[in-house]
């Protein structure tokens, strides 16, 4: 799906790499079509999620054109978040 310009599609950048997810779609979709693999380790708590300022980034959050997200290592986050 990378390349479309369809009206049903979003592009976001998942770790500097533009991918088009849908646009009902959630953080954690996007990820799935960056990769199935790395999504699979934010699910399974290995990995997690950080925004263009490296803020913690719920895999649920709704997204929006142009969206920065990084893919952090689950100890990196929770320094972040201050747990």
């Amino acid at each position: 799906m990378i390349g479309s310009d369809s009206l049903d599609s979003v592009r976001v950048y998942v770790n500097g790499r533009g991918v088009d997810a849908p646009t009902s779609a959630r953080a954690l979709d996007a990820v799935r079509v960056f990769d199935a693999s790395v999504a699979d380790e934010i699910v399974g708590g290995r990995r997690a999620l950080a925004d263009s300022r490296g803020l913690p980034l719920d895999p649920e959050a709704p997204l929006f054109a142009g969206m920065i997200m990084r893919v952090v290592s689950s100890r990196a986050a929770r320094e972040e978040s201050g747990a």
